[in-house]
């Protein structure tokens, strides 16, 4: 039998098969191939063994087995069997990518499933983690790659940058004329994708090389984004971190009358410069971040110099003796020895629609493990909501089982007809997960765009802002006073910052939305045979659009309408690219509650390790006002002023002097007015007044205001401080005190440009 199974295929020095399906039918035993689904069917091009679905049997055995012989793969083969893809690459792309831990590699605890993304770029809490690719510097990580400087913690941060993520609506686009369309194919996309052109190494995926020539055009859309980021250091807000390097992906890509460059939000974050290199170039051109979403992890970049466009300098074609402007050809021929290249524009992708399960799908980036550019296929695994790493958002995704790896972050994944679908952006590993990645679809992409172009920026998905809780039990049901027809979820509570606050009430049941019927469980239809989370509708719309909610209350059924909104978050899950603020008092160092600084207080395991009290606030507390925060009591720095109270730390701020506090610049005010009048006191010949914080946990810290007056500008300058408050906060005291005629007290240290804050 095993010298049966291993002449069934031929095996070239290549790897791949070019048994004909003549020779596998005569050869293999039938009942290895009667369990085999979709049956096989020649190629009508080469008539060699190809599937009408990428996922059904190339997936995993089949490369693994390689020149065992095809049938040995089909022996494994049953109806309703599942593969996975494994990453089997035709040159120096293969080899692991894992980290060590701690090296911005969350690796997973026994059987336990984390996110993860690979070098420096590792974001969000446990679980959960986007990729992209460090790029080299002095530390290294053990897989040839880039590591975080020692001790960098992991955290969230929001995407974009310091420059221009509020650009005018118009000028995050690419002008139409500088780039023209990719030709249409005269034949779809199979699974096959062959050597690339130019020589570059990709995964071996199939059979067909002619395929792999219809994919290479479209791979000069693709481009390589190099990001510096230097990210504010959270538990030292006034601090910044040391500066590293990333490397991931971006692509062009057509919406309305508009190109757009696209990547990950989190490929930019905190970013100081981004550059970006066409395949193909030696060059890299600088580039502007213009919208940044987080929420969805999108962001768009701008890239002013027209030879990235493929604008040929004058002196190059005065040298090329007027050459044709045009791109290279599929095949990657090279110009003559000599001869000075001139690149065309790179090709315009084109948005598909959202695919269906088992259909075939191409990543293309560049992934950690090699400079040049990389394609994995695989195919759709799963389509459902799904929370997105970095910006903490339940939004539809599309999850593949194709290998994502550090670096292919905001490339774009093809489908069978060379149609962008979605853009690669976070995967799931552990020690019982393999090859689990997660693609952003096309929907999503839309919508950020959309927004960008209604307003000028990114407005973010609007939300209900309610707690809700299935009904999926009769007793529940009929307690309401519900017939056994009906169905829904009961509403437990509402943000009040939210606009369906106005309308809603704790313990109504939400029927339908827009007059799609909500089960008890919380899903609607999507497609046929699918059901999504009913939260999928309310994110399709956008901040201000009306909807229609269907209620059950006081066992009648009401129709209300709602102007959907962004509801506040007590503890934001990013800061959007700002900078974290602060105000120190005497020693006493202020800030508000984020999940950013709770990751870099405790960890990746904050969700188990931070106070259980702001574990509370983050999970379940709903602020009563849009400006509340979460003011915390970060870290007590030695001084006289604070004797006795050095081990206090991360609690929150009840009140100031017996007021409640709101939040951060509302306590700067306050502590402001209090200084005054101790300083008018003390030149009346008064003085000795005293500051009290009501922490929670029932603790007290007092100080003395003259302490504080004197203490200041000590502490300050013992830790390298510039300012007492972070900028935020001296603009806004400024403002206050202009608005109100105070132009003679100007807050302390606020010199004109000084440090960062």
């Amino acid at each position: 039998m095993a010298s049966l199974l291993t002449s069934c295929a031929r095996v070239g020095a290549s790897g791949i098969v070019t048994t004909s399906i003549s020779a596998a039918a005569s050869t293999c035993p039938p009942n290895m191939l009667a369990g085999l689904a979709p049956p096989l069917q020649p190629h009508p091009r080469i008539g060699s063994l190809a599937l009408p679905s990428w996922g059904h049997f190339t997936r995993g055995r089949l490369l693994q087995t390689g020149r065992r012989g095809l049938c040995t793969a089909l022996a494994g083969v049953s109806a309703g069997s599942s593969f996975h893809n494994r990453a089997l690459y035709g040159g120096r792309n293969s080899g692991s990518c894992r980290g060590p831990d701690g090296e911005g590699v969350d690796c997973s605890r026994g059987s336990a499933a984390t996110w993860w993304s690979p070098g420096v770029m590792t974001r969000g809490g446990p679980r959960r983690r986007p990729v992209a690719s460090p790029a080299p510097s002095r530390s290294s990580t053990a897989n040839g790659q880039v590591g975080p400087p020692p001790g960098r913690k992991p955290h969230k941060g929001g995407g974009g940058g310091k420059g221009g993520d509020k650009a005018a609506a118009g000028s995050g686009s690419i002008p139409a004329a500088a780039v023209t369309m990719a030709p249409p194919l005269a034949a779809p996309l199979t699974e096959a994708v062959g050597e690339a052109a130019g020589g570059e190494d990709v995964l071996l995926e199939e059979l067909d090389e002619e395929a792999g020539q219809q994919l290479a055009p479209y791979m000069d859309a693709v481009v390589k984004v190099y990001c510096m980021h230097t990210e504010p250091n959270y538990s030292l807000p006034w601090q910044r971190k040391r500066q590293y390097s990333s490397s991931s992906s971006g692509f062009v890509v057509r919406y309305g009358d508009r190109n757009w460059l696209l990547t990950n939000a989190h490929s930019v974050d905190y970013h100081t410069q981004v550059k970006v290199k066409r395949r193909g170039d030696d060059r890299k051109f600088l580039a502007r971040v213009i919208s940044v979403g987080v929420d969805c992890d999108i962001a768009a970049l701008e890239v002013d110099d027209p030879e990235f466009w493929g604008t040929t300098p004058p002196a190059a074609a005065a040298a090329a003796g007027g050459a044709d402007n045009r791109a290279p050809s599929a095949g990657g021929d090279e110009a003559a020895a000599g001869a000075i290249e001139t690149r065309g524009p790179p090709p315009v992708l084109e948005l598909g629609p959202l695919p269906r399960l088992q259909d075939g799908v191409a990543v293309v980036g560049y992934p950690i493990g090699g400079d040049t550019i990389s394609v994995t296929a695989g195919v759709v695994s799963r389509i459902e909501v799904t929370d997105y790493s970095h910006g903490s958002t339940d939004l539809l995704a599309i999850q593949i089982d194709a290998a994502i790896n550090g670096g292919n972050s905001g490339g774009p994944v093809f489908n069978r007809a060379c149609q962008c679908v979605g853009i690669a952006f976070q995967a799931l590993v552990g020690s019982d997960v393999e090859n689990v990645g997660y693609v952003i679809p096309t929907p999503v992409v839309t919508h950020f765009l959309e927004d960008y172009l209604r307003t000028g920026t990114f407005s973010g998905f609007p939300a209900l802002g309610l707690q809700w809780q299935r009904m999926e039990s009769d007793a529940l049901r009929r307690a309401y006073g519900m017939t056994p027809s009906q169905k829904g979820v009961l509403v437990r509570s509402l943000n009040p910052t939210s606009a369906a606050a106005k309308v809603l009430q704790p313990d109504d049941v939400l029927l339908s939305f827009d007059g799609t019927p909500i089960s008890n469980d919380g899903t609607v239809p999507f497609r046929t045979g699918e059901r999504i989370a009913f939260s999928y509708l309310i994110t399709s719309k956008f901040v201000g659009d009306s909807a229609r909610l269907d209620v059950w209350r006081g066992g009648k059924k009401m129709e209300l309408t709602v102007t959907l909104s962004k509801p506040a978050a007590l503890v934001p899950p990013h800061l959007s690219n700002r900078d974290p603020p602060y105000l120190i008092v005497g020693g006493l160092v202020f800030t508000t509650a984020s999940e950013p600084y709770l990751q870099s207080e405790y960890g990746s395991d904050y969700g188990s390790d931070a106070p259980v009290k702001l574990l509370d606030r983050l999970y379940h507390g709903f602020p009563k006002s849009a400006d509340e925060e979460v003011v915390v009591l970060s870290q007590v720095l030695a001084c006289d002023a604070t004797l006795g109270y050095e081990d206090v730390y991360n609690v929150q701020l009840l009140q100031f002097n017996g007021q409640p506090v709101n939040n951060l610049a509302q306590l700067a005010t306050s502590v402001r007015q209090a200084l005054k009048t101790e300083q008018a006191a003390e030149a009346a010949g008064g003085g000795g007044g005293f500051l009290r914080f009501d922490l929670d946990y029932n603790e007290v810290v007092v100080v003395e205001a003259r302490d504080v007056l004197k203490m200041n500008p000590e502490v300050m300058r013992a830790h390298s401080i510039p300012y007492d408050m972070s900028l935020d906060l001296r603009t806004a005291l400024a403002a206050s005190e202009e608005k109100v005629g105070s132009s003679d007290s100007a807050p302390p240290h606020a010199g004109e440009g000084g440090g960062r804050a």
